[in-house]
């Protein structure tokens, strides 16, 4: 499904399944050695190699690597052989997940004819529904099946009979029948799979990598998909790892200890900084224009950092810290703004005085200001933000760019650079990678509630904390 204007430039949402076995064939082709059906016992790590023991479709296998990367998910293998410590008491958000996959789930410019138009089109995007028990997700595949959930607080869970957990099915129709044009668009849809509940989606360790081996982020922490921040950011940590094989010193080139060290701060302080940005979009989902404002830390960071990579690429931009670390406008504002949210809503959902919430939207302006190469914050919009390259022309200071500089470089946003050249490698032809917006409202976000196909390794499982 695609989220952008139209799709030869659509950032895009992938079904999980579909993408996973993709994937795995593309891997097995470059020469992978992809073993599927294995349950692994037990990790050795020594000073000179990894030796893993387990079993595939009941056989013994006995393993050694110069090096482990787990990328599995919460509560995944390393993290339960190297007993690493939970660090979810250090987070903030709290949610918990009601979801399915459904067939004949209608449109909303059916059920409420008349919406003002948005710059893309809104049922092939992903749509966000803010309820007063959290938020609802809905993603339409061009196969005719939507994949929705409901996120819910843990006020929003209390609001509810406690004894409708235990019957998931129950839980989502009585969300449903609170609102009724989410009612009138799920009336005759019917689920794909039986509806899932998960209490608590959210999971944090203490360590991300350590002597020969390292987690991906998803095995390290999740927070919530509100902002979609599990595949970018786990690309980033694909590339990092990679330039750490790439520069490794010792003669197995192996990643050294202040790589790996720099790998697992950075992860660190990025999770505090997705929980951040997230925990003050629940304190603002009390009231809508404190959401839309909430929404524009999140817009602000992303469109700046991709037009810096695109329009001025470096080696080292892998280590540029995600949504905004290291940032010295970005990397506090989500703190700060977390904080001026409870104060307005007491951490009870309340809206404040219209004052209250006027000085946040106005606050949120000037602190991204510097950042904002996207023309955010722009009252005139109406909270519908097309891709504005006048305003991103205009902003060529704020890349540190001057305005030929960057009309010169504009193609980069398309991917349409010159292909690398691989010297002392057999040559061949790579293909044109299409790029995307600069600004969409989802980045590539993966659905995880569906069944892998047959013989794909389904990794992390089809856990929705995935995202």
């Amino acid at each position: 499904m695609a989220a952008s204007p139209h799709d030869f430039l659509s950032d895009t949402h992938w079904l999980r399944a579909d993408v996973d076995h993709h994937f795995v064939r593309q891997a097995v082709a470059a020469g992978v050695d992809y073993r599927d059906h294995v349950e692994l016992s037990a990790a050795e790590i020594s000073p000179d190699l990894v030796r893993l023991t387990g079993k595939r479709d009941g056989e013994v296998i006995d393993l050694r690597a110069n090096f482990v990367i787990d990328a599995s998910g919460p509560a995944g293998f390393l993290a339960q052989q190297l007993s690493i410590a939970s660090g979810l008491e250090r987070t903030q958000t709290r949610s918990a997940l009601v979801y399915s996959h459904f067939d004949g789930v209608r449109l909303m410019d059916d059920v409420v004819p008349g919406l003002r138009e948005g710059p893309y089109p809104d049922d092939w995007a992903a749509v966000h529904h803010v309820i007063d028990e959290g938020w609802m997700y809905s993603l339409r595949f061009d196969h005719g099946v939507t994949s929705a959930g409901f996120l819910l607080t843990p006020r929003g869970i209390a609001s509810l009979n406690s004894s409708m957990t235990g019957y998931p099915d129950q839980l989502w129709h009585a969300l449903l029948d609170r609102y009724p044009t989410l009612a009138d668009a799920f009336a005759v849809a019917t689920p794909m799979m039986p509806i899932g509940f998960r209490p608590l989606i959210q999971h944090r360790l203490t360590r991300a990598a350590g002597d020969r081996w390292a987690l991906m982020p998803h095995a390290y922490a999740f927070v919530d998909p509100l902002f979609s921040t599990g595949i970018a950011w786990s690309l980033r940590a694909v590339e990092r790892l990679a330039l750490a094989f790439e520069t490794a010193r010792n003669r197995h080139r192996v990643p050294d200890a202040d790589a790996l060290a720099r790998y697992d701060s950075q992860i660190g302080k990025e999770a505090d900084q997705i929980d951040l940005v997230v925990a003050g979009a629940y304190e603002a989902m009390a009231h809508f224009d404190l959401f839309a404002a909430q929404a524009m830390l999140y817009f602000a960071a992303v469109s700046f950092a991709e037009a810096s990579q695109r329009l001025k690429p470096s080696d080292d931009v892998a280590w540029n810290g995600f949504l905004g670390v290291g940032d010295s406008v970005l990397d506090p504002l989500p703190g700060e703004s977390l904080a001026r949210l409870r104060a307005i809503t007491k951490s009870r959902s309340e809206t404040g005085s219209s004052d209250d919430r006027q000085a946040f939207v106005d606050w949120i302006g000037r602190a991204i200001a510097p950042r904002n190469i996207a023309g955010l914050a722009d009252p005139a919009r109406g909270n519908l933000y097309p891709v504005d390259f006048d305003a991103l022309i205009e902003g060529h200071a704020l890349l540190a760019m001057t305005r030929d500089r960057l009309i010169e470089a504009l193609p980069s946003l398309r991917g349409m650079t010159r292909q690398p050249s691989f010297t002392g490698r057999q040559s061949r032809t790579l293909p044109r990678r299409p790029g995307s917006p600069i600004l969409n409202a989802r980045a590539c976000e993966l659905d995880l509630a569906s069944t892998p196909k047959k013989g794909t390794d389904n990794g992390a499982g089809n856990s929705p904390e995935s995202t």
